[in-house]
């Protein structure tokens, strides 16, 4: 259904729904609080281990994006449970697909801060 509201109403909208969508995943999904409790102790140390502004903001996009793909993984298992409790092999596929990108992004922010760590204590 398209939005009756246009405009900067609209923003403000999104970002209500936005906000729900935050509320709900913390509310319902502990991989999430464990992940944002993650970046809010790692966020600090960021600014520690980046010695430039782009480095920062590499440091911190990594963590986001774990959040990210977190968020869109509950909602493909949101769709799969509403869909029904049976088990289907898509529906088993599309959540196993979902926690694969998950592990990945978790393994891309591993990488990404492994090696600004070690290039800060070596070099």
């Amino acid at each position: 259904m398209k939005s009756p509201h246009t405009g900067f109403k609209r923003v403000i909208h999104a970002a209500g729904y936005s906000w729900k969508g935050f509320k709900s995943t913390w509310k319902h999904e502990a991989a999430f609080r464990q992940e944002v409790i993650l970046f809010t102790f790692m966020s600090p140390l960021a600014f520690w281990l980046g010695e430039t502004a782009s480095e920062r903001a590499i440091l911190l996009a990594v963590l986001l994006l774990v959040l990210v793909v977190e968020l869109l993984n509950t909602a493909v298992e949101s769709v799969v449970d509403r869909v029904g409790d049976e088990y289907h092999k898509l529906s088993g596929r599309a959540k196993d697909q979902g926690s694969a990108a998950v592990f990945l992004s978790i393994f891309t922010a591993f990488v990404v801060w492994t090696g600004f760590l070690i290039s800060k204590l070596v070099g």
